[in-house]
């Protein structure tokens, strides 16, 4: 049944993605105190990618650093500088990654500001102050008092200091960090984790066993992570279950991929395509073909598949791939 594209191919669905977001619902260009020292600000670049548009996060007292500028954008450029200046004075702007949607914002913001710009590595039109990994921490002083937020209960004491500590999170983008807020266990996870969705894995530099162990890294750290806030949607809470959630979807998603793969024998992405993603609007299809693809690698490092007109490492989202059956 080599290459047979017409082949019936019935697949269970891989499990919804649950939603357990709390709190206020992202609106663009309106800052929402979350906790003591925490500030959401949502740029205005909803859509399909961002879902209600990408989240910037305040953080401190005074002396203030903002994770993820988001896009390049004049209004959302105003928006943030009007939300430092009611609070103090921006000393460090943090990325989480360097895709469009999170950090071109940063340049623009830096220079208004005079902050450092810190990040994993530099990329094109990215280029921080200070290349920072895993471990690297920072302290800033903490809310300020009548600073209450939104009532998810931050955990550190109003005016206490804040310590922000860099957790590398490789899977989605190999530069991607996430910044957790230690007192109150809050992780702002950018594109690791978003509210109510799956990200997509773009290979070469997106990798699927790299995001499934961040996502564990994630979901073990010790001491444990109270809260999630995402790059884009709600804050969630939690963190075991949603964790859990997002591994159990991307499995059934990666049995339904190898499913596929062994009725067909061998097929590209877009073969495979319609038949794996069939539980999607076609809009999403463009985008998910990049994740088919990182399963197929994924497969590939299982020894459950491989490239058959490239090298190992050599693939593209052409590549066609074949099964290699289970050893008896």
């Amino acid at each position: 049944m080599s290459g047979d594209v017409g082949a019936d191919v019935s697949l269970p669905v891989p499990v919804p993605v649950p939603d357990t977001g709390v709190g206020p619902v992202p609106v663009p260009g309106e800052p929402v105190v979350l906790a003591p020292g925490l500030v959401r600000l949502t740029a205005p670049n909803p859509g399909l990618m961002t879902g209600p548009g990408t989240n910037t996060y305040l953080i401190g007292s005074g002396e203030l650093a903002l994770v993820d500028p988001g896009p390049a954008d004049e209004t959302h450029l105003a928006d943030m500088l009007a939300a430092v200046e009611a609070r103090g004075t921006l000393r460090t702007i943090l990325v989480t990654h360097t895709h469009l949607d999170h950090a071109p914002g940063a340049a623009a913001l830096a220079q208004a500001t005079g902050a450092q710009v810190v990040g994993f590595g530099p990329a094109e039109n990215f280029a921080p102050d200070l290349c920072v990994g895993g471990g690297w921490t920072l302290r800033l002083p903490g809310g300020a008092a009548g600073d209450e937020g939104a009532g998810l209960g931050s955990g550190e004491e109003q005016g206490g200091d804040l310590t922000l500590e860099a957790v590398h999170t490789p899977g989605h983008a190999s530069d991607h960090l996430c910044w957790l807020i230690q007192e109150s266990r809050t992780l702002l996870t950018g594109d690791h984790l978003m509210h109510g969705s799956t990200v997509v894995i773009r290979p070469p530099d997106g990798d699927l066993g790299t995001y499934l162990a961040s996502l564990a890294l994630v979901r073990d750290f010790d001491p444990p992570i109270a809260r999630l806030a995402p790059g884009h949607g709600r804050v969630m809470e939690r963190v075991t279950e949603v964790v859990d959630a997002l591994v159990a979807h991307r499995l059934g998603r990666h049995a339904r991929v190898a499913d596929a793969l062994a009725v067909l024998g061998d097929a590209t992405v877009d073969e495979l395509l319609p038949q794996v993603y069939a539980d999607v609007t076609e809009a999403q299809l463009p985008v998910a073909k990049f994740s088919l693809w990182a399963h197929l690698r994924y497969l590939a490092e299982e020894g459950r598949a491989g490239p058959l007109d490239a090298e190992p490492g050599g693939d593209t989202a052409e590549t066609r791939w074949r099964r290699i059956p289970d050893s008896v």
